[in-house]
């Protein structure tokens, strides 16, 4: 079988084979620096609920990145300064923000032919600034400020990679993967907000109290565009519809998986990438089971159990796109994959 060509839509260029290590790195790429962003606003969030008084948040930390047997076996207690220090700095911990720094540099080494001089910088940068973190740069009292930073700095790579980033195969599966870890995410948020931390006394569907609520909304940087359109609604269904089923606010399940779609199909009608067929129908079922049903018909029916088959489903459609261009199922943790030198076939 030949490898697949890859063909400049504007231009007459020759065309050129694309490895499959480039796609996978692409995609890890993105998945990491979304996550660390996405972090880093969690910490942030979590660490102003709770000087507020407003109760221990740190341990939603933990579940939500599904880390529990791993931080308690090291921990006793999810203190402010034990899970800080477990996912900003613990070089031990695959979750953490300096481990996710190293493994998006890796990645972002091996697609240097590809990224331009500013997105190499500015990672280089980055994963530096990450690395000479000390113990004193994490404290409670100044963790606002660094989160802000590592924001920042999340925010530069998505702005200098969407103003660098040539528009080819490669930057297909770097936006697939952006939405891709996206949705993860927002549903990740929402069941541990939702269900693992509802007070036990209270039946899930009810009120809850506005000051969670609107830490959820900020923890997914949706809280300013809530308030343009629901700013007289703090219902958790009205809450939860919006982040899950918002067609304009970029963070929400549905939109991103309708940019996830788009992206997908991209491959498949300008890049002949057939292999994609089975994907599309995996999300084109995930998108009509979103759409069928209301907020309120969700949480009847048992958000925990819903949100869980979605995240399900996410994982089936990243091992369904690993199997069908780098025959790698499990995630990938380094620059380098066994896929280095496969190209795509038809």
């Amino acid at each position: 079988m030949t490898p697949l060509m890859t063909i400049d839509p504007i231009s007459s260029a020759p065309p050129q084979a694309l490895l499959s290590r480039y796609a996978e790195s692409a995609m890890w790429l993105a998945r990491y620096m979304e996550r660390i962003e996405n972090l880093a606003r969690l910490i942030d969030v979590t660490e102003t609920f709770v000087r507020s008084g407003a109760g221990n948040g740190w341990q939603a930390i933990i579940q939500i990145n599904a880390d529990e047997e791993t931080f308690f076996s090291i921990h006793g207690e999810a203190t402010a300064e034990r899970v800080i220090g477990f996912y900003v700095t613990d070089r031990d911990n695959p979750n953490s923000i300096a481990s996710l720094a190293r493994y998006a540099r890796e990645n972002a080494r091996a697609l240097r032919p590809l990224i331009s001089t500013e997105m190499w910088t500015q990672l280089n940068i980055f994963t530096q600034f990450i690395r000479d973190l000390k113990a004193e740069d994490i404290r409670p009292t100044v963790i606002t400020a660094l989160c802000a930073r590592i924001k920042q700095e999340c925010q530069t790579h998505t702005g200098i990679t969407e103003g660098t980033f040539y528009r080819d195969q490669s930057a297909a599966f770097y936006q697939a993967g952006k939405h891709l870890e996206r949705a993860d995410q927002i549903t990740r948020l929402i069941d541990i907000k939702y269900h693992t931390l509802l007070p036990s006394s209270v039946e899930v569907g009810s009120q809850v109290d506005i000051g969670q609520w609107t830490s959820v909304l900020r923890s997914a940087a949706g809280y300013h565009a809530y308030m343009r359109v629901m700013a007289n609604d703090m219902r958790p269904s009205s809450i939860v519809g919006f982040l899950l089923k918002s067609e304009a606010f970029p963070r929400s399940l549905t939109t991103n998986l309708r940019h996830l779609h788009g992206n997908i199909s991209r491959l498949r009608t300008d890049y002949k990438l057939r292999a994609t067929g089975d994907i599309l129908e995996e999300l084109e079922f995930l998108r009509a089971s979103l759409y069928d049903q209301s907020a309120e018909e969700i949480i009847v029916r048992g958000l925990h159990e819903f949100l869980d088959w979605v995240q399900c489903r996410l994982l089936d459609i990243q091992t369904s796109i690993a199997q069908a261009f780098w025959s790698v199922p499990s995630e990938k943790s380094s620059g380098v994959s066994e896929a280095a030198q496969t190209q795509f076939q038809n």
